[in-house]
């Protein structure tokens, strides 16, 4: 089964389990407090999307925030979920990451940022080291003077499951 092109899955990395995921709850306190030290607030449309994003702990499709919103608050206009996965993206909770045609968001503390690969085939995104390609951004700088930054795109290829079952 193709999984559809606006659902991503999400692989969890390998290695020593991650702590606990904040409850929705600290999570929207945490970024209201963000939000009011730039004298902005908690809107409706934030606390449905940090919600969401919370309770699922996963990377999401737009269209799959856009649903789930939609499944739990119908006030909230999909241009406002779009506009709101940007406003936190910029604000720096949320990181979205370009995978074939959409973009898959996640919660992301600060201290936790990490690259991301995307199999073409059962579109899962797997988290990576964040610094998997330090060699690589260090030649590009020294080379051409490119400062990379990898953080929103996620590197194409084949996971193990789907390069055992071409085998």
């Amino acid at each position: 089964m193709t999984p559809n092109e606006d659902e991503v899955s999400a692989v969890p990395p390998s290695g020593p389990p991650a702590t606990p995921p904040p409850s929705p709850s600290d999570v929207i306190a945490e970024v209201a407090a963000l939000l009011r030290a730039r004298g902005e607030r908690m809107t409706g449309p934030r606390r449905a999307v940090l919600t969401v994003l919370a309770v699922e702990g996963r990377h999401l499709s737009a269209e799959e925030v856009v649903a789930k919103v939609a499944s739990s608050d119908l006030g909230v206009h999909r241009a406002s979920v779009y506009r709101t996965l940007e406003a936190l993206s910029g604000l720096g909770v949320v990181q979205g990451v370009h995978v074939g045609h959409s973009t898959a968001y996640h919660l992301v503390p600060v201290d936790d940022r990490h690259l991301h690969a995307h199999c073409r085939d059962c579109r899962a995104v797997i988290d990576l080291p964040p610094d998997l390609l330090d060699g690589v951004a260090t030649e590009l700088s020294r080379r051409y003077g490119f400062a990379l930054d990898p953080g929103h795109v996620a590197l194409s290829g084949l996971c193990a499951g789907c390069r055992a079952a071409e085998s």
